[in-house]
């Protein structure tokens, strides 16, 4: 179907497309989802077993290997992890993308791993607990705030926090409402042990006292009449004063005590605590808030907030909910954001398209421009797109490609009009002649971003957007230049009375004489451009290094570890005098501090840490991002100064997927012992090479009190390990004695000792153990002869099924992590390991190679797709070869404009790399074409080499220069900016050479000679 013909004879029609196209890109702006990141797939679960009093190696051979090995049986798993630890296994899964690519697929994976689990309960040990599976590990909660109240007590607040949890789950968009840093409560019923022992009674015959009077059962229900009414009797026990009312008897003496004759009953938070939150120093409660599936997290976010004010009136005075993150906000700047970058980028492509051609064409170009930008819109919408960082970048990006196959016809049609032709004539021809050539050179450029879009590996499902919203730019500005272009250009162009011909500027005149002298000494040009690329193969060396950059969200983060084994409330003294200090900082205006743990999993690309008593993270606040790089090394020197014992690390969030240390270099092999050694001499290196922030993930041993029984004397007396080891738990943690109920809250009812007597390790040599048989309590060093301090493992790690260690660390303050890395690789590689073990670099550069894996993966698809398009363009083979020969020179000014400017080799820089490729290889295909048409048409060779550059000199130098500057704006975006110096400065310059090596290589292939001229420099008609 001829489109330009019927968009320039169908008028109506295509008006009416136009105001639909701008309609459609309306309308799918207010309706695009909106997010901060690119929403992923976490392709992980975790799977929790506790085994209460096992040793570390215990729980790994008992519980975790059976966990794995049900695991591995899975289909599709892409890795295993495992940590064991003293009483707990954690297994964590991930599938690989391949086998989980949508939501539907990875729930259907969870399925068949629940009932795996379920299936292995019969081959764990009696005592393991109950296998708890947590598949909502990678749930992201957009909105994250922390309620505190002063003169409220915790407990107040977590009230508060339910009852405004259950209102918002009835919020539109609201998929979870979760809180953190809840403290149990529970009733202590706390005794003197001397006055157990002296009045005969042991903790089990106060439980069998408790025990089921508070418990709910049926009482039955009786006829009475023509009604049948139920038995329910009251609770026994509804009060602290009915528990202390319980009376217990001495089943030898007979004598029966009220329980607060021999025990002191009151109501406490749990022992030891669990994750505490804390705000700007105060005890808080957090509150984390998911989105739907594929919501829009903006709407959610003010769906939210608007009940929250809805609900003031009902929020006790005094309690206030603060922001930690706030994604809708943020998403909402961020869009704004790049909205502006895309009008100012818009703004800066009409405006160079008015200057170099004419008003008419100018205003033309922005047209067309306008509404290839509306149809995108619309294109994404329909195709199930978001508005975020990628896609937002992608569209500025594409910007100035939108505008290359518009020029070409406008160009084409002007030059046909400003010779006397008319405007509908002239355009549809144009189209004719291109449309081919065009959509060739549009395919090219949009498979050049195929690696990402194709790319099996997280980043590549980070950044997978960029590619498809190129493509829907790149193929819906082919559409709109063979279709509604034409019907503008009728309406714009006027056809002159007389035919002129075009007269050479300067700058064309002096580019024919350089293009002639070029070609002249064609294998001296040849010779100086692959100079230039050597150079820029040698100059890579001057490049940083670099994978994700920061991000410049105005939060950074202070991890903070004890020694491990620490009590929490260590940790917790030492973490608020660090928050205390934060605070006091210039351009700090808030703290947001979790002891115990990590904070609720606020944002994508943000892991939290698993539950540690000896782990602190504090989230710092401050009033610019641009504060973060002064203030990190201030704080990191004033911990390491004043908790020399402690293990710190400042960091800053990055822009995409990653997390964890910067350097890590894993060992694995059979023996721990040896494990402990190859990391203790990585560590060593590291420290040496300056880096900080240097531990590793198996963390230091753990002290241990093991008591030594004797299990022939256990046996006369009556006594089991089990029965020593409870006496023990019940002298040190307390004993379980039943459940409370309130409203709809179970409180433990625990028992234990004063706290004089349980946090005195000498007394455990007084304990005395009940025993069943004799009906006595009998000293416990009866049973056991010594209690000695031993050293345990405190985590073991596996990864899939093979132990395995890693040694962590971080760069210094004002030292780029590839250096530092550069550093300290090949003394750790330089170390001897022994048969069985293996190194394996993680952290940034495996993280990196895992995404350049990816992409390697995926580019031979790409560019073999790339090199077949072109062949079946020409059908040919040397103007195909012509074309990829000047490909790589998009490394010259790669090269140099990233040294120059110091400007890391990102992640994003590499994708840069690639789009650079589709762009020459446009430019070279259009410039190529022209010169084989004008062949064909019988002129002499040399002089359709020459004229056919020149006469492509406009549409080509339009096109990159629209494209250069259209994304100027992207420099000052951390995300993009190494993305924008390739293409400025790779484009800039490849382009120039392009224009030269093209026509000269066009020269040496086909065997043009210099003397197959017409005889005259006279310029033919453009």
């Amino acid at each position: 179907m001829d489109l330009a013909r019927f968009a320039v004879e169908k008028r109506v029609i295509s008006a009416l497309a136009t105001l639909l196209i701008i309609a459609a890109g309306l309308f799918a702006y207010g309706k695009l989802p909106r997010f901060e990141d690119p929403e992923f797939i976490i392709r992980q679960a975790q799977v929790v077993t506790p085994y209460p009093g096992a040793t570390a190696e215990e729980v790994a051979s008992e519980v975790t290997e059976v966990i794995e090995t049900a695991l591995q049986e899975l289909s599709g798993v892409k890795e295993v992890k495992s940590v064991s630890s003293p009483g707990l296994s954690t297994v964590n899964v991930e599938f690989t993308i391949q086998t989980t690519k949508t939501h539907a697929d990875l729930r259907q994976r969870f399925a068949q791993m629940r009932a795996k689990i379920l299936d292995t309960q019969s081959d764990l040990p009696p005592n393991a607990l109950e296998t708890q599976v947590y598949d909502d590990f990678g749930d992201v909660y957009a909105l994250y705030f922390a309620i505190v109240g002063d003169g409220y007590s915790i407990s107040e607040l977590r009230d508060y926090a339910k009852q405004l949890q259950r209102q918002l789950l009835t919020v539109g968009g609201v998929s979870k409402v979760v809180l953190s840093g809840v403290q149990d409560e529970v009733i202590y019923v706390e005794y003197s042990t001397a006055r157990l022992v002296e009045l005969g009674l042991s903790p089990q015959q106060i439980a069998q006292v408790l025990e089921g009077q508070n418990l709910v059962l049926p009482a039955g229900s009786v006829l009475a009449g023509s009604f049948r009414i139920e038995v329910r009797p009251q609770s026994a026990v509804d009060s602290i004063e009915a528990i202390e009312n319980l009376r217990i008897a001495n089943p030898e003496t007979g004598a029966s005590f009220r329980l607060s004759d021999i025990a002191s009953v009151s109501r406490g938070l749990a022992e030891p605590a669990s994750l505490q939150l804390f705000r700007d120093g105060k005890p808080a409660i957090g509150i984390g808030i998911s989105n739907t599936l594929g919501g829009n997290v903006v709407a959610m976010g003010d769906a939210v907030k608007a009940k929250m004010t809805a609900l003031t009136s009902e929020r006790p005075i005094g309690i206030e909910l603060l922001p930690i993150s706030d994604q809708s906000s943020s998403v909402k700047d961020s869009v704004d954001d790049f909205v502006l970058n895309v009008i100012l980028a818009l703004v800066i492509v009409v405006g160079t398209l008015l200057i170099f051609m004419g008003l008419r064409s100018g205003v033309l170009m922005g047209g067309i421009l306008l509404v290839t930008v509306a149809g995108t819109l619309a294109g994404m919408y329909l195709y199930g797109l978001d508005m975020q960082r990628i896609s937002l970048g992608a569209l500025i990006i594409a910007l100035g490609m939108l505008v290359d196959n518009a020029i070409v016809v406008v160009e084409g049609t002007l030059v046909r009009v400003q010779r006397g032709e008319d405007a509908r004539s002239a355009s549809i021809a144009v189209v004719n002649q291109t449309k081919w050539p065009l959509l060739g050179g549009t395919v090219v450029g949009l498979l050049a971003f195929s690696p990402i879009g194709f790319s099996p590996d997280n980043t590549g499902e980070y950044a997978g957007s960029l590619f498809w919203t190129i493509s829907i730019a790149l193929l819906f500005s082919w559409l709109v230049a063979i279709w509604l272009t034409p019907y503008f250009c009728t309406l714009l162009m006027k056809a002159g009375k007389t035919a002129v011909v075009a007269e050479e500027n300067a700058v064309l005149k002096g580019y024919r004489a350089a293009l002639k002298g070029a070609i002249r000494m064609r294998f001296v040009t040849v010779g100086v451009v692959f100079g230039l690329f050597v150079s820029a193969v040698l100059g890579f060396a001057l490049v940083p290094p670099g994978f994700f950059p920061n991000s410049t969200r105005p939060q950074f983060v202070i991890d903070y570890f004890l020694p491990q084994g620490s009590d929490i409330s260590q940790t917790n003294s030492d973490i608020a005098a660090i928050d205390a200090h934060v605070r006091t900082l210039e351009g700090v205006i808030g703290t947001n501090t979790a002891v115990g743990g990590g904070h609720t999993r606020f944002m994508l690309v943000y892991s939290s840490e698993d539950s540690n008593s000896a782990y602190g993270q504090i989230l710092v606040d401050v009033e610019d991002y641009r504060q973060i790089d002064a203030l990190r090394p201030q704080i990191q020197s004033w911990i390491e100064e004043t908790f020399p014992a402690s293990n710190s690390k400042v960091w800053k969030f990055v822009l995409g997927p990653g997390g964890g240390s910067v350097i890590e270099a894993r060992f694995s092999g059979p023996d721990p012992v040896t494990l402990r050694e190859l990391a203790e001499k990585a560590k060593t290196i590291f420290d040496e090479q300056g880096a900080i922030a240097i531990k590793d993930d198996w963390r230091e041993q753990v002290q241990v009190i093991r008591p030594q029984i004797n299990t022939e004397n256990a046996r006369r007396l009556g006594l089991s390990q089990a029965d020593i080891s409870q006496a023990i738990n019940g002298h040190l943690s307390g004993e379980i004695l039943g459940l409370y109920r309130e409203g709809d809250e179970l409180l433990n009812i625990t028992m234990r000792p004063f706290e004089r007597d349980r946090n005195d390790v000498g007394a455990l040599q007084n304990l005395q153990v009940f025993s069943t048989v004799t009906g006595t309590y009998v000293p416990i060093s009866q049973v056991v002869d010594s209690f000695d301090l031993v050293f345990e493992a405190g985590n073991l790690r596996r990864i899939n099924r093979q132990l395995a260690i890693t040694a962590q660390a971080d760069n210094p303050p004002g030292v780029l992590s590839g250096d530092t890395f550069e550093m300290v690789r090949p003394h750790v590689e330089a170390i001897d390991l022994p048969p069985g073990y293996a190194l394996e670099w993680q952290g940034e550069y495996g993280d990196s190679m895992e995404a350049n894996e990816g992409l390697a993966s995926t580019m031979p698809l790409g560019f073999g797709a790339m090199i077949v398009v072109v062949i079946l363009l020409f059908n040919a083979v040397r103007q195909p070869l012509i074309i990829w020969l000047t490909v790589p020179l998009a490394i010259i000014g790669v090269v140099w404009g990233l040294a120059a400017t110091q400007t890391p080799l990102e992640f994003m820089a590499i994708l840069g790399m690639l789009s650079l490729t589709g762009m020459l290889i446009k430019n070279a295909i259009v410039l190529i074409d022209e010169t084989d048409t004008q062949i064909a048409s019988g002129k002499e060779r040399m002089d359709c080499v020459v004229d056919a550059a020149v006469s492509r000199v406009r549409p080509v130098a339009l096109g990159v220069l629209t494209t250069v500057l259209g994304v100027m704006p992207l420099l000052w975006d951390p995300f993009f900016q190494s993305l924008a110096v390739v293409i400025i400065f790779g484009l800039s310059f490849a382009t120039i050479l392009t224009l030269i090596i093209v026509p000269t290589l066009y020269a040496i292939f086909f065997g043009v000679k210099n003397d197959e001229i017409k005889g005259t420099d006279e310029p033919e008609p453009a």
